[in-house]
């Protein structure tokens, strides 16, 4: 019984170190994007985003890594902005 906590513990620490580990950083989004200018130019570089928010006009495209998440905001076809922060916490 022992051995099946301890096997359980050291997979689930293994697995969230490779959860962690494993995605892009912020900085590898913004590295990756940088000669970006529309959004097709955005999604060829990066793929579809994991979130996208729609403001009349206005997109926002959010990609998540591995240390927080990358925004860009595009009005029409054109990046209009991009941000970096900390994970969304869930909201409950």
């Amino acid at each position: 019984m022992k051995a099946l906590v301890l096997q359980t513990l050291v997979c689930g620490i293994a697995l969230a170190l490779l959860t962690s580990c494993g995605g892009s950083t912020k900085e590898d989004i913004l590295a990756k994007a940088k000669n970006a200018a529309t959004k097709a130019d955005l999604e060829k570089a990066l793929g579809r985003p994991d979130d996208i928010g729609k403001f009349g006009p206005m997109e926002k495209w959010t990609y998540k890594a591995s240390n927080g998440q990358v925004v860009f905001m595009i009005v029409g076809d054109r990046i209009t902005l991009e941000a970096t922060g900390s994970p969304e916490k869930d909201k409950k």
